[in-house]
């Protein structure tokens, strides 16, 4: 398992980038979420990586 926290605003960032933290299910600053920890999982926090931070976590 993968611990994402939001750290920045959706303020100017791209539409493509406001996506993937829609799917990633972060909605405000400080939200978050717990996802399985997995290769789609890892791309989508890598091209969103200067908005958000990680940990693995166990589960």
């Amino acid at each position: 398992m993968v611990k994402i926290v939001l750290k920045r605003s959706y303020i100017g960032i791209t539409p493509k980038q406001r996506q993937i933290l829609q799917a990633l299910g972060l909605k405000k600053i400080g939200a978050i979420v717990k996802k399985a920890d997995n290769k789609a999982t890892m791309g989508m926090i890598n091209k969103v990586s200067h908005l958000v931070s990680f940990e693995k976590v166990d589960e």
